[in-house]
């Protein structure tokens, strides 16, 4: 079953290459939804095919902050009631966003099958894209370390409290230690000035060099701004509502950047390498 899976995700779009980022924090709070909608909007802007996997499979609210209306979600797939591409829900700008189910217990508890069906309806997806955004759930779980280790590159949403940078930590140190990750690009948001901000990055920087084998680079220091505030009340992204803030420059910033990560020369470059991370985290014994 195993050697099917694999052959048929070796079969999808094998010329597409698909940048793959997952956006954690290890703790709530910190903005990290904020940080995912918003870079994937500016990227839309830039040109991109940009598609946003809510991945807080039992407490999605991507649809909610940008207003969208959802009828089916992941949860519709797992049925075999419809494919990925039924469920995509537009966005500004024509990102594309794959909602999850909110309130429902089963979605964050997934036995191996229903994650191996998860993996499938993704390898038959038609939808074109250029850069897939991961916007994990809070914490440390299983599910938060699978999307993580899976993708080519993992941004750390912190912000500057004891507890973001401590969970931070925690999240870093178990990617690198049990899943063999050493690079992690970090995302200061909230902070009162690019000084802050880089503050805020050596603290982070100092204690995962002391113990770990990591190499973190910050890419990013978003100012606290009211303007988010108020373009969440309007269910709109800051960088449309409020596009001259310094938190929306900060983001477009971040997205000019993230166009210009490179692509593995290997397989990692394809999003079937991404799935089959996901189906090599979930395998047990060698079978499904």
């Amino acid at each position: 079953m195993m050697d099917d899976q694999a052959s048929s995700l070796r079969k999808m779009h094998q010329s597409q290459l698909v940048k793959v980022i997952a956006v954690t924090g290890g703790k709530g709070g910190v903005g990290k939804t904020n940080i995912t909608l918003n870079t994937a909007i500016a990227l839309a802007k830039q040109g991109k095919r940009v598609m946003v996997l809510d991945a807080d499979l039992g407490l999605a609210n991507v649809d909610v902050l940008l207003g969208l209306r959802v009828e089916r979600n992941l949860a519709h797939v797992l049925a075999g009631e419809c494919t990925i591409d039924d469920i995509l829900i537009t966005g500004p700008h024509g990102i594309k966003i794959a909602p999850a189910s909110s309130g429902t217990q089963a979605m964050t508890d997934l036995s191996i099958a229903e994650h191996a069906g998860l993996i499938r309806a993704f390898s038959n997806m038609q939808t074109p894209i250029d850069i897939l955004l991961v916007d994990t759930a809070a914490g440390i779980s299983d599910m938060v370390l699978s999307f993580s280790r899976a993708a080519q590159d993992i941004m750390v949403v912190v912000c500057d409290e004891p507890t973001s940078l401590t969970d931070a930590y925690a999240l870093i140190k178990l990617l690198n230690r049990e899943h063999g990750v050493f690079k992690f690009k970090i995302v200061a948001n909230m902070v009162r000035d690019i000084r802050e901000g880089q503050e805020l990055f050596q603290k982070l920087s100092m204690v995962s060099s002391r113990f770990l084998d990591v190499a973190l680079e910050l890419v990013a220091t978003v100012p606290f701004d009211e303007n988010i505030r108020k373009s969440v009340r309007r269910q709109q992204s800051i960088v449309d509502a409020f596009p001259s803030s310094p938190a929306a420059v900060a983001v477009s910033n971040l997205a000019q950047q993230v166009t210009k990560w490179p692509l593995p020369n290997q397989p990692g470059g394809h999003l079937e390498f991404f799935l089959e991370q996901l189906v090599d985290k979930k395998v047990v014994g060698g079978e499904l």
